[in-house]
């Protein structure tokens, strides 16, 4: 058993609240640009006096609604300024954000709304309010999220003293775990919980990510999500400059407008960008070029982390940085220089690939449960291929049997209505039991290794940990998404899908093919994917048999989550022909 802690930097009063840094900067920075609100094709800045104005005005508005202290408000939308707004408004009348995915099923929202026991909701669009009058028809309160509540609101003196009954302790808000399996359980997370991490991170290891001129982050993941909603924290902590783009498509454009310092993402994200550099390379026929940037960014990143890159290298790169490495900076505003990636591993090559262009990503492990960051890599000490050191005031251990255990004050209040799965999640010592397997080396960085409930054992009893396979077969430009197969199987099988976009771009100089998923060509590439995968591990652990599917998994299609995990169970209820026909 190893344990690796970190020692508290910076502590939480019993007295605080989320919304404390809204109104204190509001009240002494009044002038300082906080936000900027993307309207038409321009960024108008929003000031913290001018934010703050904003949030106690909405906060008057729940307040005369008869929002009480502790009750659940419900928040459906993509992800823009007025969900950052509506956020802290509820914060600082001590009520509870309940927030909904926007691509949620009624069924998703029916059960989300009864168990939380909301009281009121926010909703963006049509659809949204739809699917939550269908879901919750006795609901008294249904607002959009761009008017509020309407009427006559309460005034300040009332938002001020409702503000002054809220304490770290308090409930901050209930986030649905995204259910990978099962039905979504309601995690409790307190003010406590979120300011602590994040004023601890800022103190810690990431503070140099804040040290830039005008440091500003631009958000793109869903707010329903855990992971971007501390980001958020962090950022209104930091008082550094926030955005938000509600539609994935724009994220590209909007980052050479808004031109971000960081920016948070999920692996996904970081394929995609790279992917996409490199189909365009090679439709310009520019592909020799980039494969042979590729090497040197990887190379240099590597000697960079063993001691230092010799000259040769070195000029090497600096000739790279001109003719491919500038022109990706540049398609990012220019300005961009780090980000954070978080929610499944990124790879070590990947990591290396954008480190050498110089845009460093810090990869971090958490889970909703421990309110988003357990570890993270931090500038200056950034070792690829783990997720780094635990934060500040946190613990990590791994249990005999290789589970990651987590223990601090970012480990959540429990279940909402859920003892019994409270129990089994966090042990009297208040260990938080992670479910994830992985390994602590000396210097403390954490390795993830697997999923407990993930790892196939195939019939001749070899365990088999699918995520290294998963990640090395998605960083193939045509490959969206790839699951392994092989629980009690006599081989490990895997399930491929196509990326729509790579496969245009492919077709473009291949010819377009009548059937996808079937043609030789396609298949050609899938199993050089397969090939290089298979490298990496033994050979009992290598992938024997592939298909292709004839659609992608998407979270439109059920099949993933909102950060882009496949949803397992379903994926093998839905496609499981196409698995016995691997064993056929």
């Amino acid at each position: 058993m190893r344990e690796y802690s970190v020692p508290v930097l910076v502590d939480v009063p019993a007295a605080a609240c989320l919304a404390d840094t809204v109104f204190r900067r509001g009240e002494q920075e009044p002038g300082r640009v906080v936000m900027r609100r993307k309207q038409d094709d321009a960024w108008p800045a929003v000031t913290a006096g001018e934010f703050r104005e904003q949030v106690v005005a909405l906060a008057g508005g729940l307040v005369a609604a008869g929002i009480e202290h502790g009750d659940r408000v419900a928040l459906m939308s993509r992800t823009r300024y007025e969900w950052t707004l509506i956020d802290y408004a509820i914060w600082s009348i001590g009520a509870v954000t309940v927030p909904v995915y926007e691509t949620s099923s009624a069924e998703q929202v029916r059960w989300i709304l009864a168990d939380s026991g909301a009281k009121a909701a926010f909703v963006e669009l049509d659809a949204h309010e739809e699917t939550v009058r269908e879901a919750a028809p006795e609901l008294k309160h249904v607002w959009r999220v761009d008017a509020g509540p309407g009427g006559p609101g309460a005034d300040e003196a009332a938002v001020q003293e409702r503000r002054s009954r809220v304490c770290a302790a308090d409930l901050a808000t209930i986030v649905y775990t995204s259910g990978t399996t099962g039905r979504p359980k309601g995690c409790r997370i307190t003010h406590d919980n979120l300011l602590f991490t994040a004023v601890n991170v800022l103190r810690g290891p990431l503070e140099p990510l804040f040290a830039s001129k005008d440091p500003a982050a631009l958000l793109f993941l869903p707010l329903a999500h855990i992971f971007a909603r501390m980001i958020q924290v962090v950022l209104v902590e930091a008082g550094a400059i926030m955005a938000h783009t509600p539609n994935m498509k724009n994220v590209a454009p909007d980052l050479q407008d808004f031109r971000p310092t960081f920016l948070l993402g999920v692996p996904r994200v970081f394929e995609k960008v790279y992917n996409a550099a490199e189909q365009k390379a090679i439709a310009g026929g520019k592909g020799k070029i980039f494969a042979r940037a590729v090497d040197v960014a990887v190379a240099w990143s590597k000697a960079e982390s063993s001691g230092g890159a010799p000259l040769g290298l070195r000029l090497r790169r600096a000739l790279f940085d001109k003719l491919v490495y500038g022109k990706l900076r540049a398609a990012t505003g220019g300005r961009l220089t780090a980000a954070v990636s978080g929610g499944s591993a990124l790879g070590d090559r990947l990591g290396h690939f954008f480190r050498g262009v110089g845009i460093e990503v810090y990869e971090g492990y958490g889970l909703t449960e421990t309110s988003a960051p357990c570890s993270v890599n931090m500038p200056g000490a950034n070792k690829i291929g783990t997720v780094g050191k635990p934060l500040p005031g946190v613990t990590l251990r791994i249990g005999d049997d290789g589970e990651i255990l987590a223990r601090g004050r970012n480990v959540f209040a429990g279940y909402w209505n859920n003892d019994e799965a409270t129990a089994e999640a966090v042990d009297e010592g208040g260990w938080y039991h992670t479910g994830d397997v992985g390994e602590l080396d000396a210097d403390g960085y954490l390795r993830i290794t697997g999923r407990k409930k993930e790892i196939l054992v195939t019939a001749a009893g070899k365990n088999v940990a699918p995520g290294p396979l998963e990640d090395s077969l998605r960083a193939h430009p045509l490959i969206s998404q790839a699951m392994l197969v092989g629980d009690g199987r006599p081989f490990v099988a895997a399930l491929v899908t196509l990326d729509p976009e790579a496969l245009e771009q492919w077709s473009s100089a291949n010819g377009r093919p009548a059937e996808p998923h079937t043609d030789p060509r396609v298949l050609a590439e899938v199993q050089g994917a397969v090939d290089r995968a298979n490298g990496m591990v033994s050979k009992a652990e290598q992938i024997k048999k592939f298909t292709v599917l004839a659609s992608d998994l998407t979270e439109e299609s059920g099949h993933l989550t909102p950060t882009l995990k496949v949803k397992r169970n379903l994926v093998m209820r839905d496609f499981a022909a196409d698995v016995e026909a691997l064993y056929g």
